[in-house]
C-alpha cells in the first residue's frame, strides 16, 4: 500500500534500492569491525570479566584449540560491531519501507521501531550485568571439591553469546504483545482470560533457552512475565484510544 501521492516504483528500481541500502550496511559494518578490532583483546577481557572475577585463586581460562586466542576475539569483535550497527541497520530497513506504509502506519511504526533498539539494548544489558553474574556464580560454587574451573574461551563466548541474544529478544515481548493488539489479531480480554497458560509457558520456554538450573529459569521466565504485562498495559491503552477515535 502507498499514499494515493506518491508514484510506485518499478520492481529493478526496488531491487536496485535494496542492493543499496545492503550495500550501506555492510559497508558500516566492515567500519566498525575494522575499527574495533583492534580493542579485541580488550573486548574479550570486558565480557569474560564476569566469570574472571568469581574464579578461585589459580584457576584461569584455557584454550583447547590452537586457534582460539586468535579467532575467539575477532568473533566477538563482529558481533560487537553488529550489536553497534543495530540502529542503523533498522533505520535502513526503515527506509526501504517506510513509503509502503500509510502516514498513520509510519506514526505507530516509528515509536515501534525505536522501542525494539532499546528494549534489545536493555535486555543484553540486563544479561550481562544481572542474569550473567548470577549464573556464573551459581555455577562456580556447586562444583565438587578439588575440581579446577578452566573454561574454554571459545564456548564461553558461544554461552555468553547465546545468552545475550536470548535476553535480547525476550525484551522484544512488548513490542510484539502490542503489535499484536494494534493489529487486530488478538484482544485484551483474550490474552488475560490465557495469563495463566502464558506464564507457564514463560517458564516451559526459558527452560530450553537457559542453563539446567531453577535460578536461570527464573530470571528469564520472570521478566517475560513482567514484559508481556508491559506489553498488554500498553496495548490496552492504544486499542482504547483507536475505539474512542473511531
Amino acid at each position: 500500500m502507498t499514499d494515493n501521492t506518491q508514484e510506485q516504483m518499478p520492481l529493478i528500481a526496488h531491487l536496485i534500492e535494496l542492493r543499496t541500502r545492503l550495500m550501506r550496511v555492510l559497508g558500516v559494518l566492515l567500519v566498525l569491525f575494522f575499527g574495533l578490532v583492534y580493542f579485541r583483546n580488550d573486548l574479550y577481557a570486558a565480557v569474560s570479566l564476569p566469570l574472571r572475577a568469581l574464579l578461585p585463586e589459580g584457576s584461569t581460562m584455557i584454550a583447547t584449540d590452537v586457534t582460539a586466542p586468535f579467532m575467539a576475539p575477532f568473533k566477538l569483535t563482529f558481533f560487537v560491531a553488529l550489536f553497534v550497527a543495530v540502529p542503523y541497520v533498522l533505520h535502513q530497513i526503515w527506509g526501504f519501507i517506510a513509503p509502503a506504509l500509510y502516514a498513520h502506519e509510519r506514526r505507530t511504526a516509528v515509536p515501534l521501531v525505536l522501542s525494539s533498539v532499546l528494549l534489545f539494548y536493555l535486555g543484553v544489558a540486563f544479561a550481562y550485568f544481572l542474569t550473567l553474574p548470577a549464573i556464573l556464580g551459581f555455577f562456580t560454587k556447586v562444583g565438587p571439591e578439588g575440581v579446577a574451573i578452566m573454561t574454554d574461551i571459545n564456548l564461553y563466548l558461544d554461552f555468553v553469546l547465546k545468552l545475550f541474544l536470548v535476553f535480547g529478544l525476550t525484551f522484544e515481548i512488548p513490542v510484539a504483545v502490542f503489535v499484536l493488539i494494534w493489529a487486530g489479531i488478538v484482544s485484551p480480554d483474550s490474552l488475560v482470560d490465557k495469563r495463566r497458560y502464558i506464564i507457564v509457558g514463560c517458564f516451559f520456554i526459558s527452560m530450553f533457552l537457559t542453563p539446567p538450573d531453577a535460578l536461570s529459569m527464573a530470571m528469564l521466565a520472570v521478566p517475560m512475565w513482567l514484559l508481556f504485562e508491559a506489553g498488554l498495559f500498553c496495548g490496552r491503552l492504544a486499542k482504547t484510544r483507536k475505539t474512542a477515535d473511531a
